[in-house]
């Protein structure tokens, strides 16, 4: 009987696929599709959610625009279930602009407005990203004081030097920048002092259930210090109990959003007022 050399063993291996394997690429595969198709249709929305100051909860100090598409069945399907597999390639990028162009335009609908929307570092050399960007502060030219544009950690330490070229050029027309995620484990605290963001968004998994946990309560503190000293505001995600939202405005932090202050909605409260107001 012959005995299979580990070179040949490793060959074997390698070119076999777990079923795990299988079906995770499945899974994407699936998404991807499902992405793909919805932008075909435009089925493509956003979902506002409010963001408070944490000493003025009564009322939201601007909102997030969170990207949403339709699968074939209607059903709306948030961010998370498909951002992290486009992140990556065109769709990812397509979804930047459409959110961005969506976004736009309902500041230039509600000039009450305040919006966030997020987009990844690797859309700032698409050449669509930009020329919506270009478009849409060219039709509106007020629209910029009250765009926020939030890149995630993650995505803005793969290309750091790129990213501080474009928010100099932005934020001299006036556009504001948030860091998404804060703390999530990829910061190189060295880029802080040459980014410039406006705002610091600390990530939502050490913020929930923070009241009651030390561990999380030492690291958001020394989040907010981090983000005072270089003088950003600070924003804590997944705010989920009045516990939590009162243990957060203790320690400093300058707003707030989760669940316990409104869930994301495609149909804001502006725009129902837009109806009534139609309707009477």
């Amino acid at each position: 009987m012959s005995v299979m050399r580990p070179s040949e063993i490793k060959e074997i291996l390698d070119g076999a696929q777990s079923p795990l394997s299988f079906a995770v690429a499945e899974r994407d595969r699936d998404t991807l599709n499902m992405v793909r198709e919805a932008l075909r249709k435009r089925d493509v929305m956003l979902a506002f959610q409010p963001i408070v100051q944490t000493q003025r909860p009564d009322r939201p100090a601007f909102y997030e625009g969170l990207i949403r598409v339709l699968d074939s069945s209607g059903r709306v399907i948030p961010a998370k279930d498909f951002i992290d597999v486009c992140e990556t390639n065109e769709l990812g990028r397509i979804l930047d602009c459409l959110a961005l162009e969506m976004g736009l335009e309902a500041l230039a609908a509600n000039p009450a407005l305040r919006l966030s929307i997020n987009m990844s570092a690797r859309s700032i050399g698409y050449p669509r990203w930009k020329e919506t960007l270009s478009q849409g502060l060219a039709r509106h030219r007020h629209v910029a004081e009250r765009l926020i544009l939030e890149i995630t950690e993650s995505s803005a330490m793969i290309m750091p030097d790129l990213v501080v070229v474009f928010m100099n050029e932005l934020q001299s027309q006036g556009i504001s920048f948030a860091l998404d995620d804060f703390g999530a484990g990829y910061t190189a605290f060295r880029y802080l002092k040459d980014f410039y963001f406006d705002m610091i968004k600390i990530d939502g998994q050490f913020i929930s259930g923070i009241a009651r946990s030390p561990d999380n309560q030492v690291l958001v503190q020394a989040l907010v210090s981090i983000a005072q000293h270089f003088e950003m505001f600070t924003v804590a995600e997944y705010v989920e109990t009045l516990e939590d939202a009162e243990y957060l405005a203790s320690i400093g932090i300058d707003c707030l959003q989760g669940f316990y202050f409104g869930a994301p909605t495609i149909h804001p409260i502006w725009e129902n007022a837009q109806i009534r107001r139609a309707a009477s």
